[in-house]
């Protein structure tokens, strides 16, 4: 037998002490670990009662990377993910938390919910279904068998809204879309289609709102920015296309039909901002021919073209061309009789011409659509005044030359009241 020497036996003597240091050791890391995870879940309680979100969600981060298999962690995570309205990040959790804890009614019962609203009818079902076998309380009970009725009655109408689109009665079929998107508020595929029914219904502003809520719902919607990009283009608003197609081409730089739809508005919005520069220089001419290529640029779409001839018609009335002004003007408004610009313009075109009586038709018809317009209001008052003049014994007409109604005219007559009415030949 080897004998142990004296300083190996006093060692051996320390390893029970050492042993139990070193458990006491781990249960403290353990107690505090576990006690550090309360404390978030504690913390973030009382953070989201108090309505401060952000911070409750940074102690509910700590708790699950604290404690990865607490179900009760990523329960409360998804409460505050709903209470921010990000019901997509709430989900992963609540499936988490039913992973950990299956017999979690409330759990499964708020996924349900969140499934139906995303349209996920069936994986919804299946929640409700799975409520009611596991003994719930009555107020789960009741709520899972009221959602399962609601969702068999959306299956039966997504089936109708189907067969309403395919047989091209979009009235019908966005009527249906109307009471599955109340329930099914996050369904991407269901506000497509009824995006798609307004378009046919030639309702784009009902069209919009649906493909915008769609390029939220679904990531990479490059599709959904496409058809955003294309409406505002018809709708001849070139700035909101170029946003869209856009975006469409940051999500995927190839797109083709993107890319060629992006050529087209970058080149047409070029040519319009153009003419609009050359309006504010006063270089009215050259603007015309700007807005001659912009309908040469886009010559199929009307309201680009409607557009075009309602800053021509200003700048032909700004330019004092009274004639070509009023042809054109009028061209607009058999397009658009309400247009108050085209008004406007017509009548500072009829007043250069003389034409005092019609000049207070379009004056008083431009004020009918905005009562405010101090424009209008001192354009009609001028009108009146000039037409007022012109009913007196008509000194200028008689020797065919035109009144020009300015200061330095007002100021001459003043100091030749006694020789008779200033002419100004023409």
């Amino acid at each position: 037998m080897v004998a142990i020497s004296p300083v190996a036996h006093k060692l051996l003597s320390y390893v029970p002490f050492l042993l139990v240091l070193i458990d006491l050791r781990y249960e403290g890391v353990n107690g505090r670990k576990d006690g550090g995870v309360e404390n978030h879940l504690e913390m973030g309680k009382k953070l989201l009662a108090a309505g401060q979100l952000a911070d409750a969600l940074s102690h509910f981060h700590a708790a699950v990377d604290g404690d990865p298999k607490n179900y009760m962690a990523y329960y409360r995570r998804a409460t505050v993910y709903l209470a921010m309205g990000k019901s997509k990040s709430a989900l992963p959790d609540l499936s988490k938390v039913i992973e950990l804890k299956p017999d979690f009614t409330s759990a499964r019962l708020q996924r349900g919910n969140l499934l139906l609203k995303h349209g996920k009818l069936d994986e919804a079902e299946s929640d409700f279904k799975k409520v009611l076998k596991s003994n719930p309380s009555s107020r789960e009970e009741q709520e899972a068998q009221s959602q399962l009725k609601k969702s068999d009655e959306i299956q039966r109408l997504v089936a109708q809204a189907q067969s309403d689109f395919t047989r091209r009665d979009y009235g019908s079929a966005a009527s249906h879309l109307d009471i599955i998107i109340d329930t099914c508020v996050w369904d991407a595929d269901s506000r497509e289609m009824r995006a798609e029914c307004f378009i046919q219904l030639g309702e784009m502003g009902k069209a919009i709102s649906d493909l915008k809520a769609t390029s939220k719902l679904k990531s990479d919607n490059t599709q959904a920015f496409y058809k955003l990009s294309t409406i505002y283009y018809n709708l001849g608003d070139h700035e909101m296309s170029l946003n869209e197609v856009r975006e469409c081409l940051k999500l995927d730089p190839d797109h083709k039909q993107c890319f060629s739809h992006y050529k087209q508005v970058k080149k047409l919005n070029k040519q319009i901002q153009a003419a609009e520069e050359l309006i504010q220089q006063e270089k009215y001419s050259d603007a015309v021919s700007k807005y001659e290529s912009v309908m040469k640029t886009e010559p199929n779409v009307p309201q680009f073209i409607l557009n075009a001839k309602e800053r021509t018609c200003h700048c032909l009335s700004k330019d004092q061309q009274p004639a070509k002004a009023i042809s054109v003007c009028s061209e607009v408004l058999k397009a658009d009789p309400q247009n108050v610009n085209a008004l406007k313009d017509r009548a500072e075109a009829y007043l250069q011409d003389d034409q005092y009586e019609e000049a207070i038709k379009d004056f008083e018809s431009a004020k009918e659509h905005s009562e405010n317009d101090r424009q209008i209001k001192e354009g009609l008052e001028r009108a009146q005044r000039l037409l007022k003049q012109s009913q007196k014994r008509d000194y200028y007409k008689i020797l065919g030359v035109k009144r020009l109604e300015n200061t330095y005219n007002n100021s001459l007559s003043s100091v030749n009241q006694c020789r008779g009415p200033i002419l100004i030949l023409k």
